[in-house]
Formats: structure tokens, C-alpha cells, sequence
């Protein structure tokens, strides 16, 4: 399991402080790709034409390998922006994330220490204003119902019952109605016996392999 941020590169996370004059402004977002990640990049670029650097940082999920990480100074000194800004994404814990820092100069320099400090500072800020997601990976359970009595039981799965339990979309066939269960591979057992509960045990169910699943959290 690993967390990401919710929002998309079209509804970023933004945040933004004033340091001598000069503006700083952190966007956060999801990305599950580079393209995806270097898309936003490029958005921000595109929606702030006229600032004189745009700093990025990001860190994507691999499954059984590590993570993706990169960064760009965009022409501030070497390692006064890039990196600090990926030193606190790395320090969120979130995955699948992209973090831009627009500056606008205000003419008075910050030296090296002061820009480590305002770029570190922007995304910080920005990361505090994520709404945070937990993905998991999630066992598929593919439950064949007539269609009499799919609507009664689909209602009653959505309720909650102890346990995580996600209804994806139904599928509507011209024998019935098949629903996709996703559930903690340690509930199958519980899944399967509340199915046949409902279903007065007339239900088929079978596996449908794996896939990760996004649930909403506090934080």
C-alpha cells in the first residue's frame, strides 16, 4: 500500500509565500507516468508564461522496483531547487506525484541556503494542502446475480459491514447482472460469506484477479 495525492494535474494542489520581494508558488498533483508528470510541467509553464523559473520534482510509483525520482533546477544554481523540492516530497511519503515551484524574482537574490529554503518551503506548503490517498492492491471477486435480485443485493454490499469492501461498476448482461467485488485478500472469506448471506447462498462467485484500488483518507 502507498499513498498519492487526489488531485489531478487539471485541479493541482496550490500554495504560495512572498520571500524579499521575489513570489513562490507550489503546485502538487497526481501523476501515474512521466508523460503524465511532465504534462503538468508543461501546463504550468503554459499558465505562468512570464516567471522566471519553473522547478520541478517528482517521484512515481514501480511495482517490485524502486521509485522514479527526478528534479530540475530550471536554471537556478545547482541543487538550490530541484533537489530540496524532492527531498520533501521523498519526506510526504506520497507516490505518483508531481510537485512545480513557479518563481517570480522580486530582484533581490536569496543566495544558495535562502533558495534551498524557499523551494523546500513552497512545495511544503502545497503538500499540506493535498488530500491524501491510500491505494492498495485489492483481490477481484466477480459475483453472478439474476437480475431480480442484483439491485437489492448491490444496494445492501454498499453498505458497510466491518470491512473494506468497493462495488466497481456492474455489468449488465442479457443472462444478469455480474458486480465486481475489491476487498482485502484477508477478507475474501468474509466477502464470500456475506455474499451467500444475501444471496441466500444462490450466488456464483469467482475470482477475478487483482487490481489497485484508491480509497480517500484523513490527514
Amino acid at each position: 500500500m502507498y499513498q498519492l495525492p487526489a488531485e489531478s494535474i487539471d485541479a493541482p494542489a496550490v500554495a504560495e509565500f512572498e520571500e524579499k520581494r521575489s513570489r513562490f508558488i507550489g503546485l502538487i498533483a497526481r501523476a501515474s507516468s512521466e508523460d503524465e508528470a511532465r504534462a503538468f510541467i508543461a501546463q504550468c509553464v503554459s499558465a505562468y508564461p512570464d516567471a522566471r523559473h519553473h522547478c520541478h520534482a517528482f517521484i512515481l510509483h514501480q511495482e517490485g522496483a524502486q521509485p522514479i525520482e527526478r528534479s530540475s533546477d530550471d536554471g537556478e544554481p545547482s541543487g538550490t531547487a530541484g533537489m530540496p523540492m524532492l527531498d520533501v516530497v521523498r519526506g510526504s511519503g506520497l507516490l505518483n506525484v508531481v510537485a512545480v515551484v513557479v518563481r517570480y524574482f522580486g530582484g533581490i537574490k536569496l543566495g544558495t541556503g535562502g533558495l534551498v529554503r524557499a523551494y523546500g518551503h513552497a512545495v511544503q506548503l502545497a503538500v499540506e494542502q493535498v488530500s491524501v490517498v491510500d491505494r492498495a492492491k485489492r483481490l477481484l471477486l466477480r459475483l453472478e446475480l439474476d437480475h431480480a435480485s442484483a439491485g437489492k443485493i448491490e444496494s445492501e454490499l454498499r453498505h458497510p459491514h466491518g470491512f473494506e469492501l468497493a462495488v466497481l461498476e456492474p455489468d449488465y448482461t442479457a443472462r444478469g447482472v455480474v458486480l465486481t467485488l475489491a476487498v482485502d485478500p484477508a477478507d475474501e472469506e468474509r466477502a464470500t460469506a456475506l455474499i451467500s448471506q444475501l444471496s441466500g447462498g444462490t450466488a456464483s462467485v469467482s475470482r477475478g484477479g487483482e487490481m489497485w484500488v484508491d480509497t480517500p483518507r484523513k490527514r
